[in-house]
């Protein structure tokens, strides 16, 4: 009788976390055959990415969100989190909405804006900026859609009196038609505004393509402020990644076992970013202990040990028959995942936008027979 349970092949490993990944829509371009090309087109990439991305600094928002996530980085980070803390799996703890996909899409309108020119009093310039949402599944809900605005540091200090007033339309649109109106105490700090059921309507699709008009005008006689960098923070829920349990933080290292031999446990496998060429697009973790279970499974290893996970009652019922008469269709148990964890993947995609995506189930904390 073959072996039931065997240590998998890179390839087969790379098979099965595709599987484990959400499909994404048909690539516009068809990708390379094999289940490297399916697990990238998982991770948010549904072209091949034809080179690196382009150099730019990742947002310390999207660090601080994805060390709070990544189970390794809240150990060893400043404000450690908790042994046994528990992380709703589809809620953004840091931005108080549910999600599980936060994108930095950058301002794609800043290359072409001309120079800001002298503007009389009471006449200060207008900003056209562009977002690409193309890379948003329409299977995605927007939970959040947070406008974050920079202005020239020697305005930003100088202040004035009566604050101003930042106003947002839809570019090209006619007089009277701002969605959005937000009082501005001062530019010090970034200006932040929520565009989510002002740009567009709550409970639907993002669109494509965000053109916006924006203009900050002071309320007092003052200079006109000049835009330095303009970015949205775009967080969604894909129910395909979410699971409605929440599961317990891993502890330091899960158990893992040596060679093949032995009573059903997890084994320790690591895979890295840098072995599949994904270096280059993946910002952090630079890999993960994914890990695998192998083990007999016959008695006395269908009983579980004494703090272990405790075997199911068809298992032993499997195991006990298997002894009586080894010759038996039903044969012996498996050994499988019994308690998985997830992880969060920081990268880039095809847009050059900064994304953290949440994956559940993704790494092998414990085995048991089933």
């Amino acid at each position: 009788m073959p072996p039931l349970c065997r240590r998998p092949s890179r390839h087969v490993l790379l098979l099965l976390l595709a599987m484990l990944l959400p499909s994404s829509p048909p690539a516009r371009a068809p990708a390379p055959p094999g289940p490297a090309a399916a697990l990238l087109q998982a991770l948010g990439f549904p072209d091949v990415p034809r080179g690196a991305p382009k150099s730019r600094p990742v947002p310390p928002v999207m660090w601080r969100l994805f060390r709070r996530r990544d189970h390794q980085e809240a150990r060893a980070g400043p404000r450690r989190t908790p042994l046994g803390t528990t992380l709703r799996p589809c809620h953004m703890e840091e931005l108080g909405v549910a999600g599980n996909i936060v994108r930095h899409v950058p301002d794609r309108g800043a290359a072409a804006r001309p120079p800001e020119p002298a503007s009389a009093a009471g006449q200060c310039p207008e900003w056209t900026v562009v977002f690409d949402l193309s890379a948003v599944e329409p299977a995605e809900r927007p939970s959040q859609a947070r406008l974050e605005l920079r202005f020239a540091a020697t305005e930003a200090t100088a202040g004035t009196a009566g604050g101003w007033e930042l106003s947002v339309a839809p570019a090209g649109a006619g007089p009277g038609q701002v969605v959005l109106r937000q009082a501005v105490s001062a530019l010090g700090m970034p200006v932040r505004a929520e565009l989510l059921g002002a740009a567009w309507a709550r409970n639907t699709s993002a669109p494509r393509s965000l053109r916006l008009t924006l203009a900050l005008r002071p309320r007092a006689p003052a200079a006109c402020a000049s835009l330095a960098e303009a970015s949205l923070l775009l967080v969604t829920l894909d129910p395909r990644l979410c699971h409605p349990l929440a599961r317990p933080r891993r502890e330091a290292e899960p158990a893992v076992g040596g060679g093949p031999g032995g009573a059903c446990r997890a084994r320790r496998l690591y895979v890295s970013f840098r072995e599949v060429g994904w270096h280059r697009w993946v910002i952090a973790p630079r890999g993960f202990l994914a890990n695998y279970c192998q083990g007999k499974c016959g008695l006395p290893a269908a009983l579980s040990e004494p703090g272990g996970t405790p075997a199911l009652n068809h298992a032993v019922l499997r195991a006990l028959m298997h002894a009586a008469a080894p010759s038996a269709a039903a044969g012996l148990p498996c050994c499988v995942p019994a308690r998985l964890s997830p992880i969060s993947v920081l990268f880039f995609d095809n847009s050059d936008n900064v994304v953290l995506r949440h994956y559940e189930d993704m790494v092998v904390d414990e085995c048991g027979c089933r």
